[in-house]
């Protein structure tokens, strides 16, 4: 695990402080160190069942030994006045549950994509941070990500013209790794796969990009024999759905397949593809328009999404500033992935309605 060789700055006195609900490779490696880059937030406590990582990784952030909570005693931060949100880095299948304990304990909550396993779920967690009169914001980084900020804009712009097309590729081959080994091939901790996991980024781009609820999804989902990483979950999920406006998008994700993290659009007037389109760096992102030179678009640095994610959500909380990724965009998500699982069982066609609710 990546953890900062010297301690953090001293938080400003407007700072929002954060309890960091489980201290995965993600947490420890990717959002963590970017609290250093989001100047009204900071690292507050962390809540981890391994008392080693409370340790090691207190130690590193600075955290004081009253700030270090097991999972066991997580009720006790209801009194820790240094604490104002928790930010949930746990399994899918874990984040109803301690989305609901946090708002429990009067805290703000920006909880990790995709919001829950279910639509059921979604709407418990958005009650309780109405109960609790807490803010609730799921952590969807490419809003906050430079090059696909840029692609909202040229789609709003009608940059290609008429939106017609959208194809979306995001795939890799996991290792040979067992549910037990992997959560995210667990389903009671995953769902159904990596829908959920990388996929959503794809489904995300086709909403983000056409402004649209598609109306009409059909899905299929393959899960190969005698595979031990694939008893529980699907090794690729495939999506059609079509747009009130005639675009369509065709949407692919893999567990079981070689690398690609790519969404390409097409108008009547042009393209756009972005190639690496939704990691942590290395975008890549070539704009062509009919009649003007091809342009290799650079809008900035990839690496500031997690922390404009971070100032985000701290000017909802201290600010009363609106989220663009409230629970309700969660939700909304949760719905479409049921939709194509439902379409992918079935075989059938599913008519959604403009929620993203499935019509009967």
């Amino acid at each position: 695990m990546a953890l900062p060789k010297t301690p953090p700055r001293a938080p400003r006195a407007d700072s929002v402080g954060f309890a960091i609900v489980g201290l995965g490779d993600y947490a420890l490696n990717q959002m963590m160190p970017r609290f250093e880059q989001s100047p009204r937030s900071h690292i507050a406590a962390i809540v981890s069942g391994n008392p080693g990582k409370l340790r090691s990784v207190g130690e590193a952030y600075g955290v004081p030994e009253d700030a270090r909570y097991s999972y066991d005693d997580f009720d006790r931060i209801a009194k820790d006045k240094r604490v104002d949100a928790v930010y949930i880095v746990l399994p899918t299948g874990l984040h109803a549950e301690w989305t609901e304990k946090a708002f429990a304990v009067g805290k703000h909550v920006l909880c990790e994509k995709p919001m829950a396993l279910s639509s059921a779920e979604c709407s418990r967690m958005i009650a309780a941070s109405e109960r609790a009169k807490r803010k609730l914001m799921i952590a969807y980084r490419c809003h906050f990500e430079p090059h696909n900020l840029l692609a909202m804009d040229l789609m709003a712009q009608k940059a290609l013209g008429p939106l017609r097309i959208i194809r979306s590729d995001q795939e890799y081959r996991m290792g040979p790794v067992t549910p037990a080994q992997n959560w995210r091939l667990n389903r009671a901790l995953a769902g159904g796969g990596p829908l959920e996991d990388f996929g959503l980024y794809g489904l995300q781009a086709a909403l983000y990009l056409t402004q649209e609820m598609p109306e009409l999804i059909t899905a299929s989902a393959f899960r190969p024999e005698n595979d031990a990483r694939f008893t529980e979950v699907f090794a690729h999920v495939g999506t059609h759905m079509r747009f009130p406006s005639g675009a369509v998008a065709q949407l692919s994700t893999s567990y079981d397949a070689a690398g690609a993290n790519i969404i390409y659009a097409r108008g009547t007037t042009g393209k756009l593809i972005m190639d690496p389109a939704i990691g942590y760096s290395g975008h890549k992102m070539r704009l062509e328009q009919a009649g003007q030179p091809d342009r290799d678009l650079t809008p900035g640095d990839p690496d500031v999404q997690f922390a404009r994610q971070l100032d985000h959500f701290v000017a909802a909380i201290r600010d009363n500033s609106p989220i663009k990724t409230p629970g309700e965009l969660g939700l909304r998500d949760v719905r479409l992935i049921e939709a194509i699982y439902a379409s992918a069982e079935t075989g059938r066609n599913v008519w959604l309605n403009p929620d993203g609710t499935m019509r009967t």
